[in-house]
Order: C-alpha cells, then structure tokens, then sequence
C-alpha cells in the first residue's frame, strides 16, 4: 500500500506540476493565493490546506483528468471541455464531489485522504518555496507512456526553479535555532 502511494502521489506531483507549468496563470493565482493566506513568514501546513480552496481545486482537477486517463472514458457528460486543465471548474460547490478516482464503499482506496493531503501539501510546498518556469518556450510535453503500473509522462519533466525569499527565511530561522 505504501509503495503504490508513494509512486500514485509522485507521478500525481509530475503530472500537476507539467500541467502549472502549461498554464502559468494558474500557477500565478496559485502562488498569489497561498502568499496571501499563508503569508511569507513560514511553510504551508496540513492546516491549512482547507484555507487554500485554488489550491485544492488545482488537485481536484489533476484527479479528474487522471481518473478520465486512467479509465480512458470520456468525462464530457460532467464538465464542459474535459480535456483541457480548468480548476476553476471545481470552485463551484459540490464539484468534487462527482469525483470517485479512488473508487467508492468497500472497493474504495484505502489511502483516499492521506493521498489527498500529501499531494495538496507537496504541491503547495513546491509552489510556495519556488519560482518555477519551463525549461524551453515549448510547453511541457503532455504524452504519456503505456509502461508501468501508473500513468507516466512519455519524457521527463525538465523545468528551471530558484528559491523565492521564504526559503532563505526558513533556512535562516532553522539555523538560528541550533
């Protein structure tokens, strides 16, 4: 169970950070959304995630698109434009609810919520702590392969990042203390 979830969770990472990456107005409310919640003081925390709806909605949507990959049926029947990544479709309330990426009653993952949290905390760590760009003016290529047990991209996700000032904030804090 472990291993499957960490391998699930990662490639979830990959394929939500490829999609951000395509989309930088996303990853710009994203980023504008945790630093106004969270502030520029300290690292997101399970908390918080409850206060960070663009944040979870970014997820929501990645498990969309994953489950509509996953089981290669068409979602057309539950949100307009399936194929393109749109997390503002999950700000409607009881959205997230039509999702059942990890099955439903007894067949249900029994990993759902900690997967949900793991990658929502990853995510917004990665978003919070760095300024992320593609590596080419090419957007990041979206294929993926057939190997494997989970979904994986086709090629690897190459992209540029620097630490934003929370980091050296963090890092200074945490040398002070010992």
């Amino acid at each position: 169970m472990i291993l499957a979830g960490t391998d699930t969770s990662a490639a979830t990472l990959e394929w939500a950070m490829s999609n951000l990456l395509n989309h930088p107005n996303v990853l710009k409310k994203a980023k504008t959304e945790i630093d106004e919640k969270i502030g520029l003081d300290r690292l997101i925390e399970e908390q918080d995630i409850v206060k960070l709806p663009y944040l979870q909605s970014i997820v929501s949507e990645k498990i969309a698109w994953w489950q509509g990959m996953m089981s290669h049926v068409t979602q057309s029947y539950w949100w307009e434009e399936p194929e393109k990544f749109k997390p503002e479709r999950f700000e409607k309330e009881g959205e997230d609810k039509k999702l059942m990426s990890f099955g439903i009653g007894r067949r249900a993952c029994p990993g759902l919520g900690l997967a949900q949290r793991l990658v929502t905390l990853a995510l917004g760590s990665l978003v919070q702590c760095f300024e992320w760009e593609r590596a080419g003016e090419e957007y990041v290529d979206m294929r993926e392969t057939e190997k494997g047990i989970t979904m994986r991209r086709a090629t690897s996700l190459e992209v540029m990042c620097r630490a934003r000032p929370i980091v050296d904030k963090i890092l200074d804090a945490s040398n002070s203390c010992s």
